[in-house]
């Protein structure tokens, strides 16, 4: 029997495993519309209901989740498959945010190959997390404000670094001054993928009682960042992505004071935390993102 196209099972499966399109789509560097057509011709391939309607996105049905189980032992098998041939050619995969991979890790890439040898080098820039027990991946940066424990993975928080509300100097001259973090409210607000982190930054001013916060999603900081440089809007940015423009003066800080929300984590496999290379990629990401206490940028928030 002929088997339904390989991409369309793919798609399914990397929804499947996310929970969401945009996830999908992140990881497989496709569309969301792809993704969502790939899992319409699956359906029509296999004369089955794998997905249906659930509030503003799709989940699974009974059929649908029973044939995940069957497919994953397949996908689990390419993967470890994967892994083992990866170990005999010396990779070493780092998914990452893209906004960090960008803005930070990018340029310093050289001294990782440098420290590394022959190994092959991998940055996978994504906004999806992979299975690191299953090897989907060797070790993972992610910035989040709290991080849940996961069995058989082991974190270490990397980067601590201040967030900032920033917008450009063109776009401060055509609006009131921000004395106060209830005066951001009155400002044209850029968000990522949801408002969660500026209601995040505004309750750590005790801004609880909050509206329903408007303005554009962009999913990426980066995209958020460059943005608020275009003078669109107010973006909340940490101080790895935005420095350099502080400095400049090309963006300025509207913060009342000093925030810190979560940081940057690395994680791996507990099984391979020990492993020298990830060793020297741990350190080096430390030296990458570790911004110095006693920067010019850092000292002049603190005088503040």
């Amino acid at each position: 029997m002929r088997l339904p196209s390989l991409n369309a099972i793919k798609a399914f499966e990397a929804f499947a495993r996310t929970g969401s399109v945009k996830a999908a789509s992140d990881e497989l560097a496709v569309s969301p519309t792809v993704v969502s057509r790939h899992l319409r011709n699956l359906q029509q391939d296999l004369n089955v209901t794998l997905v249906e309607p659930h509030g503003r996105g799709l989940r699974l049905t009974s059929a649908g989740t029973a044939y995940y189980g069957q497919i994953r032992r397949s996908f689990d098998i390419m993967r470890q498959a994967n892994d083992e041939i990866r170990q005999t050619s010396r990779t070493l995969t780092l998914w990452c945010i893209p906004g960090i991979a960008n803005q930070r890790l990018l340029a310093a890439l050289p001294q990782l190959q440098s420290r590394l040898g022959n190994y092959e080098i991998i940055l996978q820039p994504t906004l999806s997390r992979p299975d690191l027990v299953r090897g989907e991946a060797d070790a993972e940066v992610v910035c989040i404000n709290g991080l849940d424990a996961q069995p058989d993975v082991s974190t270490e928080l990397i980067a601590h670094p201040l967030v900032h509300a920033v917008a450009s100097p063109a776009f401060c001259s055509r609006f009131p001054e921000v004395r106060e973090a209830a005066d951001i409210l009155k400002l044209p607000l850029i968000h990522e993928a949801s408002t969660l982190y500026w209601e995040q930054w505004l309750e750590y001013f005790g801004i609880t009682d909050l509206p329903m916060l408007r303005g554009p999603r962009l999913w990426h900081a980066h995209l958020t960042i460059e943005a608020a440089r275009l003078g669109q809007g107010v973006a909340l940015a940490n101080t790895l992505l935005v420095e350099q423009d502080l400095v400049t003066g090309r963006l300025l800080d509207l913060s009342p004071r000093p925030v810190r929300l979560g940081g940057y984590y690395f994680l791996a496999a507990t099984k391979r935390w020990g492993d020298p290379d990830l060793v020297v990629l741990r350190r080096w990401l430390k030296e990458t993102l570790g911004a110095p206490p006693t920067s010019a940028l850092d000292a002049a928030m603190a005088a503040e």
